[in-house]
Order: C-alpha cells, then sequence, then structure tokens
C-alpha cells in the first residue's frame, strides 16, 4: 500500500507524493540537481550535508545501488525527491534496489512529486528551507528557523589515511572529499595523505608533501574561520588545488569574499569557459556558494559559468595556487576538466 509523503516549502507550496525510503520526518535545505545519471554519487556526497535533494531527471533508480560507485561510505543529503522510482533496476553492477538502500539508511525519500514544478519554485524564489513529512506540516516557526551549521566539522572523517605509493606524495585536507579525488590521484601515481578538516599547517607540512589539495565540502564557507587561518599559512608553501568549498577557502584566505548564489549550481551540465583561451568545459558541480572575484586583492580569474558569468576558477601565480569551482574529479562524467590533475602533477613535479 502507497504511504502519502509531503513536502511543505518555507513559502507554504505543499507538493504531495507517496515514499519510498524511510518513514521519518525530517527538515533540510531544499536542493536541486540537473544530472541524468550518478544519483549514487549525488546520495554520497558530503557536500549535500543537511539538504533535500530533488532531482530534475525524471526516471531514478534504473541501474540500482553500486556501491563501487559511492563517493563516501554513508547518505549525507536528509532527504531525496523524485518524480518516478525504477523499483525493478537493470544492471549487471547493482546490488539492489535504490528503494531497499534508502530504507536501510534511515533517509526519507519521496516519489510522484511534480519535480519540474518544484523546480521552477525553487529557481524563481531561490534556494529555501521544506519538510518532508507523512502528516500535514504546519510548523513554519521551526522550518524557517532551519540552518545548516558546522557542516564541515559534522562530515569530516576524523582521521588520517593513506593511498596509492607514488613518486609524488600529496596530502588531501578533508573538508567533505569525494571518494573519486583520491582516486584520480592515486592513478595518476600519487601517494595521498587523507587528513582531516582541523588538521594544523604545521602538521600538514611535517607529512613532506609534494603538494596540497583542498576538497570539495558542505556548507557556508566563511563559517570556517580556523580552517581559512591554517589555508592562510600553507599558501606559497607548496603547489595547492583547490576543488569546490576548497576554491571558496582559498579565496577567503587570500583576502576575498564569498556569497550565497539564488540557487546554486548542481548537476553535470555546467558550462564554464576558460578566459585565457575562450574552450568552453562542460562540467560537474555542487555549491550553493561563489566566490566574488573582483573582491581579492590578488590572483586572475581563470574561469567563468557561461550561463551566469560566475566565477569558476582563480589562478594565484605568485603563491603557486590554483582553484576551480567545479569537479575535474567528476563520476559519473563529464570529465573535460580532468585535465586539472595534470596540471597539478605538473606543478609539483616542477617545483620538486
Amino acid at each position: 500500500m502507497k504511504k502519502k509523503a509531503y513536502v511543505t516549502l518555507q513559502n507554504g507550496k505543499v507538493f504531495e507524493g507517496y515514499s519510498f525510503g524511510a518513514e521519518r520526518d525530517v527538515i533540510g535545505e531544499l536542493v536541486f540537481t540537473t544530472g541524468m545519471t550518478g544519483y549514487l554519487e549525488t546520495l554520497t556526497d558530503p557536500s549535500y550535508y543537511g539538504q533535500i535533494v530533488t532531482q530534475t531527471f525524471p526516471l531514478i533508480g534504473n541501474y540500482g545501488v553500486i556501491p563501487s560507485d559511492f563517493e563516501s561510505a554513508k547518505v549525507w543529503a536528509t532527504a531525496y525527491i523524485v518524480r518516478e522510482v525504477c523499483e525493478e533496476p537493470s544492471n549487471f553492477r547493482s546490488e539492489g534496489k535504490l528503494s531497499t538502500f534508502l530504507k536501510e539508511r534511515g533517509i526519507p525519500a519521496v516519489y510522484g512529486v511534480d519535480t519540474r514544478e518544484l523546480t521552477k519554485t525553487v529557481r524563481e524564489a531561490g534556494v529555501m528551507n521544506a519538510a518532508v513529512t507523512f502528516r500535514p506540516f504546519s510548523d513554519f516557526e521551526k522550518l524557517n528557523e532551519y540552518r545548516v551549521k558546522d557542516a564541515v566539522r559534522s562530515v569530516t572523517s576524523g582521521k588520517t589515511e593513506v593511498y596509492g605509493s607514488g613518486d609524488l606524495h600529496v596530502v588531501l585536507y578533508d573538508f567533505g572529499a569525494k571518494m573519486n579525488i583520491e582516486r584520480e590521484l592515486v592513478a595518476r601515481g600519487c601517494k595521498v595523505t587523507v587528513v582531516p578538516a582541523e588538521t594544523s599547517a604545521e602538521d600538514a607540512l611535517a607529512l613532506a608533501p609534494d603538494g596540497i589539495m583542498l576538497a570539495n565540502g558542505p556548507g557556508d564557507p566563511a563559517e570556517n574561520t580556523e580552517i581559512i587561518q591554517t589555508i592562510r599559512k600553507l599558501v606559497g608553501k607548496k603547489p595547492i588545488l583547490g576543488i569546490c568549498l576548497g576554491h571558496q577557502l582559498l579565496a577567503l584566505a587570500m583576502g576575498g569574499k564569498t556569497r550565497k548564489m539564488k540557487y546554486g549550481h548542481r548537476g553535470a551540465n555546467q558550462p564554464v569557459r576558460e578566459i585565457a583561451t575562450g574552450r568552453v568545459f562542460i562540467t560537474s558541480q555542487n555549491h550553493g556558494y561563489e566566490v566574488v572575484a573582483d573582491s581579492l586583492p590578488c590572483g586572475a580569474l581563470s574561469y567563468v559559468n557561461v550561463n551566469d558569468g560566475t566565477c569558476e576558477g582563480m589562478d594565484y601565480p605568485e603563491q603557486n595556487a590554483f582553484t576551480v569551482q567545479f569537479h575535474p574529479e567528476a563520476c559519473g562524467g563529464p570529465h573535460d576538466a580532468s585535465f586539472l590533475f595534470e596540471n597539478f602533477i605538473a606543478r609539483m613535479k616542477k617545483e620538486k
């Protein structure tokens, strides 16, 4: 028997659907993502901490659950909303149904929602809070009070782990790092030491890295004042590559500003133009904040978003650092920007 579910928005709109996950009432920040594939990577991406994720692509779950595609060990999304869920997945790698996977992990999920109308609402009004409940919801005071707080602290692993055994050693700061960052580096002959977000600059440099990576992660970048101070101490010591939140944190460490976007960029089809060449790349992105490029006292804007002109990358030649807002490690794609790993490796080799 179908179990009715309600998605109640902060602006008072209510969308009805049916449960296919855990039957647990939650409140979160409502966002949408446009990826046609990669729902497993989305659900396990720590950058979605505190958020209710809506998929714009209408059919989700058709290739089941494939643990080797996960970006972390758990589901970080607060809840999940789709138009139609597939209960009979067909893929030789599948190890189960999406509905079973979500129920086992206590994640509420709703299908049968008009996701096109829901997405239009967020695009026009901006990101807002929402409640997923199994009875009509009316506590708007509680809904309005919700904030995503202590995001990086909540998702960082809290332990140091080493992967690979290459000639180049990369210290990867885990602000909510996707596993594919480490995989891409190891595949290119790097030894990767993943360290917790709160690791001091002194402790990171004591590991004798050839380069430092600042990973992706959730939440408001400006909230991470201690991490920003740490990055400031690391700048200029080793080559640095920052991705997504790492891009934002380095900009803040260099004296720039960030601001919240109306509805952010989430999906696998964001066009980005390289300033130097005019070349356009299709990129995977997941962020709700942007770097205000003209607030930076140093560095050069390297990439811009073709759709809205926002900052997609910065280069700091004097500090031997560069950052991008998009994901060069994108999995499941697109892979247009994977060359950035080669650029980072070239910088490390030159410095070494």
